[in-house]
């Protein structure tokens, strides 16, 4: 619960940093220099997801509950994380210029975390039936999710690697950080994007390369970046 909460504080300091042009990895970094805090699960993101963080967290609100002793901050960091899901969702719509109706958006990664194909309350199951509500056609890949993922989403595009998926896509959006992600070929990428717009929840990237390589480029915390001249 605790950690659930380090993330999900985080995760509110980068929607602060969003609104007032700051760097939340500064912010991230500088916390983490106090020993006391450390620099572990201070990385912003979509919202926590899988087997364990909301199980446990559900579990001891549920407690604190029965006992009369209720968990105020950890009944908040549930509610914040879920919550957090669907503002992704606004996210991306809002770098679509607030319109994804018959627009094409390639999905990468739909695991709650990289190495597993574990779909449990993973973010991508309020992202993509959200965009899908606002008329969008999603493209998607995942190393070793697509089999759980059919089960939990219908209606999407499956497709054999991250190149195919940007085929033809209006926009490129990152949810699970897989090691085969933070190495794409940004000049192919590029050519195969009707539009050069990343949104990547994950930060993997660093915004004044996008912009060098020529993408319009949205992150977490961190101020968007135009394609340089």
């Amino acid at each position: 619960a605790f950690l659930a909460t380090k993330i999900t504080f985080i995760n509110e300091i980068a929607d602060l940093c969003e609104r007032t042009n700051v760097n939340v990895q500064d912010v991230a970094k500088g916390i983490g220099l106090d020993g006391r805090i450390g620099g572990k699960f201070l990385h912003a993101g979509p919202g926590y997801g899988g087997s364990c963080f909301p199980k446990d967290t559900q579990a001891l609100v549920a407690t604190g509950r029965k006992h009369g002793a209720p968990l105020r901050i950890v009944e908040t960091v549930v509610d914040i994380n879920e919550v957090r899901k669907r503002r992704m969702a606004d996210k991306i719509l809002a770098a679509l210029d607030g319109n994804a109706k018959g627009k094409t958006i390639a999905v990468l990664g739909l695991t709650f975390k990289p190495e597993t194909d574990d779909m449990r309350d993973s973010p991508s199951l309020v992202i993509v039936p959200a965009l899908q509500q606002a008329g969008a056609t999603i493209r998607v890949y995942d190393p070793e999710g697509l089999h759980e993922a059919r089960k939990l989403l219908g209606g999407m595009v499956e497709c054999k690697d991250a190149y195919d998926t940007c085929n033809g896509a209006d926009a490129a959006v990152i949810i699970t950080e897989w090691n085969q992600f933070r190495a794409l070929d940004l000049v192919r990428l590029k050519s195969l994007l009707r539009k050069p717009l990343l949104v990547d929840l994950r930060n993997i990237y660093k915004p004044h390369e996008m912009a060098a390589a020529g993408f319009t480029y949205h992150s977490v915390g961190r101020p968007p970046v135009a394609p340089k001249a």
